[in-house]
């Protein structure tokens, strides 16, 4: 429980201070904008598909935690140490990013220092990571532990595809043009790895 404590006042002083300064998220503004007259009714059930989606995700936590015969076990450790460098890489993440927006390079290019250099959203890798690490720790609990492997499928799923990678790559297509299709081409989208250079560019087109 500590670990989730750790987890939702890091997200939440994150997503607190990031509204302060930069208001409005645009994502949920262009959702906004696209529902007109019919948005508070989209809205409703946009939520209600969030909820069912967080009920998914604190099922992976209770079945880490209910029916354990003690702690610790290997598993248990393995899942904290993930859980350690997740935290540690979304937190480092975060700050490299509102670091890099206080330049006044951000007004007109792309976040591309530390984590950022190797993936175009490490947040969202270690989002993901956080939530790979308490299937391990259900091994040794409930005999459903098997349904705690549908949190990191689920937030996979959500980040890459649905709500986080392209909605924002779309913002930033329309904010960043050129610039950011080049970023595309050369940095990955979600898991971290090594840059392409332009010769390897080339080749693989």
């Amino acid at each position: 429980m500590i670990l989730i404590l750790v987890w939702s006042l890091r997200l939440g002083f994150h997503i607190a201070k990031r509204s302060m300064r930069h208001g409005e998220d645009p994502r949920y503004a262009k959702l906004l904008k696209e529902w007109g007259e019919n948005a508070s009714v989209r809205l409703y059930w946009f939520l209600q598909i969030q909820a069912l989606a967080a009920f998914i995700l604190i099922l992976a936590v209770y079945l880490a935690v209910v029916g354990r015969p003690g702690f610790p076990y290997v598993w248990d450790m393995v899942g904290v140490a993930i859980i350690a460098i997740a935290l540690i890489g979304e937190a480092l993440s975060d700050a490299q990013l509102a670091q890099f927006r206080m330049t006044p390079e951000a007004k007109t290019e792309i976040c591309e220092t530390g984590l950022w250099a190797y993936s175009r959203h490490p947040n969202y890798f270690f989002e993901w990571l956080f939530w790979c690490a308490w299937p391990l720790m259900a091994i040794t609990g409930s005999p459903w532990s098997w349904l705690s492997l549908l949190a990191p499928i689920q937030m996979y799923w959500l980040l890459v595809h649905v709500s986080g990678i392209p909605a924002l790559e779309e913002h930033m297509l329309r904010s960043r043009g050129e610039k950011f299709r080049t970023l595309q081409g050369r940095v990955n989208a979600f898991f971290p790895g090594p840059r392409k250079t332009p010769g390897r560019l080339q080749r693989s087109s």
